[in-house]
């Protein structure tokens, strides 16, 4: 995609600031109904998975909104129920909880890449549908989205990374070895996605070549699903203080003057 095509950044501000806001109107509807909200955001390295996440929760408030994004299993996780290690990070009442992958990282990344079996894949593609519409019916409202990425531009979003020293850290050697093998996570997609993609809980599939628009697609989408009503908030009184302001004191340390590069 040309620098031409990509939606110019006022413009992504400008919608995303109105977006923001509705999502902490959505937020208080959550707090106040005990509304149980879980967002599932998967897609191929530098989809822009991070970047939407931040979209949506960076207006609101972070005891309200968690992120989860587990690492490796540990060994004793890997002898566990396949489940169990996410079951612990669903949200509570009120609370809005945003997957940075999730348990089909089985159908993803471990499939492609070895670190489960065939007989593994099958059984979680088989119980996920089950395990989801156990969540459903208790009243958990699930989203599910898979960014897409055309091949071209994930490289280039490599490559990005690869010349930013500040960006480096997001290269792993999963994601180098992953490289070669695009064709590999279609497949795995369109198999996960026929096996998982049901009435319960469906996939959405956003366009992420241009991730500006493809946040704002994503949070557009998601707040028209949810079923939010307007709700009063109270406004906190802020009473006159009983004397003037009154200065910080530094009886100990010395306070830092203001930065100078004289």
């Amino acid at each position: 995609m040309s620098k031409d095509d990509e939606l110019g950044r006022k413009d992504y501000e400008e919608a995303l600031d109105a977006m923001q806001s509705a999502l902490t109107a959505m937020a208080g509807w959550a707090s106040q109904t005990g509304a149980r909200i879980l967002v599932i955001l998967e897609g191929r390295d530098t989809a822009g998975k991070t970047g939407a996440i931040n979209a949506i929760a960076q207006k609101l408030n972070p005891r309200q909104v968690r992120t989860v994004a587990l690492g490796a299993p540990t060994e004793r996780e890997k002898t566990q129920w396949y489940f169990q290690r996410y079951v612990p990070h669903l949200p509570s009442g009120g609370e809005i909880v945003l997957f940075d992958r999730s348990w089909y990282n089985r159908a993803g990344v471990e499939k492609v890449m070895g670190y489960a079996t065939d007989a593994q894949v099958e059984a979680f593609l088989e119980a996920a549908p089950t395990f989801e519409r156990m969540l459903v019916d208790d009243g958990l409202l699930l989203f599910k989205y898979w960014l897409t990425c055309d091949q071209a531009e994930q490289e280039k979003r490599l490559a990005e990374r690869r010349d930013d020293p500040a960006k480096r850290w997001k290269i792993s050697p999963i994601d180098v070895a992953a490289r070669g093998k695009y064709r590999d996570y279609t497949d795995a997609r369109e198999a996960m996605l026929k096996a998982t993609h049901t009435k319960h809980a469906p996939w959405t599939l956003v366009d992420f070549n241009d991730q500006r628009r493809g946040r704002l697609t994503l949070v557009r989408d998601l707040l028209g699903r949810l079923p939010v009503k307007p709700v009063a908030q109270a406004v906190p009184e802020l009473p006159p203080l009983p004397g003037p302001p009154a200065k910080e004191r530094f009886d100990i340390l010395k306070p830092l003057k203001g930065f100078s590069d004289t």
